[in-house]
């Protein structure tokens, strides 16, 4: 089974789309986890209609600590995901962004990928933000020590996530950082040449993203020097330069 894990912070707008491209999906093999951090936004109206459509497939709930103690404010993506993480169930696990829309193949497809391929930890599908196409490449440690290129929804198989979970001092790259981890740990990914998701707004790809030239050519841009300040971060983190 798979575990969908998503946190969730004022996004009532977006994460009802999501959670209707997974009723479309084309294997029901799965639950979803819905970790709710503190979102000020209408969300209780999405809340009612998922847990009438998905029934027993779905759990929804407030962000708590490992203790079972709710926060009072928001507590940031990692923290939740840890979350949910801790409630699910299956053997491999999907953390899943509320603004993100799947085709309905994409669950049936990353399963399959790892079922063929039992040697990879994980697997990793091409995406679109917007219009703006991820196509990614195959899988090089190499190169994923120099740069990030793996969205953190990829499909993992449970038994080789990290027992630390997701760092939550960790603010920015978080996916770099956690596939880092388990490079570290031994584990790698596999590539799944298709565009299994839509990225529909938010989150850090586009926050980041601009023409490669300009992280070369202009270093002073305030969007650039925030970026290589959190690759710095990560980069050091990871004993990296």
């Amino acid at each position: 089974m798979i575990s969908i894990i998503i946190p969730l912070f004022n996004q009532a707008d977006k994460i009802r789309k999501c959670l209707e491209s997974i009723l479309e999906q084309s294997t029901g093999n799965y639950e979803v986890i819905v970790i709710d951090d503190c979102s000020k936004d209408d969300v209780a109206s999405v809340k009612k209609w998922a847990l009438e459509e998905f029934g027993y497939k779905i759990v929804w709930e407030r962000n708590t600590n490992s203790k079972g103690e709710a926060y009072e404010k928001n507590n940031g993506a990692p923290s939740a995901r840890n979350n949910g993480f801790r409630k699910s169930k299956g053997e491999f696990l999907l953390f899943c962004d509320a603004d993100i829309v799947f085709v309905p193949k994409a669950l049936e497809t990353m399963i399959d990928t790892l079922n063929k391929n039992p040697e990879a930890s994980y697997a990793y599908p091409s995406h679109k933000h917007g219009l703006k196409l991820f196509r990614i490449w195959p899988f090089d440690a190499e190169k994923l020590k120099q740069m990030p290129y793996i969205h953190s929804t990829a499909l993992i198989r449970r038994e080789h996530f990290p027992a630390v979970g997701w760092d939550e001092g960790v603010k920015r790259l978080q996916d770099w950082d956690l596939f880092l981890t388990m490079l570290e740990n031994g584990h790698q990914g596999i590539w799944i040449d298709e565009v299994l998701f839509t990225i529909k707004g938010g989150g850090y790809t586009m926050s980041y993203w601009m023409p490669g030239f300009a992280y070369k050519l202009l270093p002073f841009l305030p969007k650039v020097r925030k970026y290589n300040g959190a690759v710095a971060i990560i980069k050091g983190k990871h004993h990296l330069e």
